[in-house]
């Protein structure tokens, strides 16, 4: 079976991480963990071959996943947040799915699927801009904004987002579609989040989102 890297964008005190990464570590499936921090540790971490830790350059969301990408060595890399609301079995129906795509996507909203963590205003969010995505700038996926995604590591590097936030979120399938790599999604079950607090405004980054949706659909009309 095909051994994939993490990359693990982590806001969280390391006192939590230590509880999210110490159940993986001896998950055969995971070659490397690439853990995208804000700062240097300033207290002592886990220490593990399968552990490496960066500390970002750029701020945001979408900028710690690019630099956790590009360090990553494996055919396959997979987004996994630090909150404890990924279904790490999850990570077994990726791979399988990845011997015939280059991208896989988790979904929330398919038959099967489900979220702990939604409330009214982002399940109806989430399904408004994942319509959009479906019908504006043909991403075929019921789920836009969920970013427990595996993909082939090359592939990903080669499309270039340039979004450093959550904008990132609209960025990558669009840009996966456009370029005609193959995709597909499967149903997964999202936790409530056991760590950390939601960093989503619903009107600031839903507006950020909004915007990002124009300028694609934008640059889809124009060919560009």
């Amino acid at each position: 079976m095909e051994k994939i890297n993490l990359v693990i964008p982590a806001k969280e005190k390391l006192t939590n991480l230590h509880r999210i990464i110490k159940p993986l570590i001896k998950r055969r499936q995971i070659n490397k963990f690439i853990l995208v921090l804000h700062k240097k540790p300033e207290i002592k971490f886990i220490k593990h071959t399968k552990l490496k830790i960066i500390v970002q350059k750029e701020k945001g969301y979408g900028s710690a996943i690019k630099e956790g990408f590009k360090i990553s060595k494996a055919k396959f890399s997979c987004i996994f947040n630090a909150d404890g609301s990924f279904n790490i079995n999850d990570v077994i129906k990726m791979i399988n799915k990845s011997k015939n795509n280059d991208f896989i996507f988790a979904s929330r909203y398919l038959k099967g699927g489900g979220s702990d963590d939604d409330n009214f205003i982002t399940l109806i969010g989430n399904y408004i801009f994942s319509l959009m995505g479906r019908v504006l700038l043909n991403i075929n996926l019921s789920d836009i904004l969920y970013t427990y995604v595996l993909c082939n590591t090359k592939k990903f590097n080669s499309l270039k987002i340039t979004n450093k936030d959550f904008r990132f979120c609209i960025e990558l399938p669009f840009k996966v579609a456009k370029n005609k790599y193959s995709y597909t999604e499967f149903a997964s079950k999202e936790f409530k989040r056991k760590f950390g607090k939601k960093n989503v405004n619903e009107l600031k980054d839903g507006f950020l989102i909004l915007t990002e949706v124009i300028k694609c659909f934008i640059k889809n009309i124009l060919k560009i």
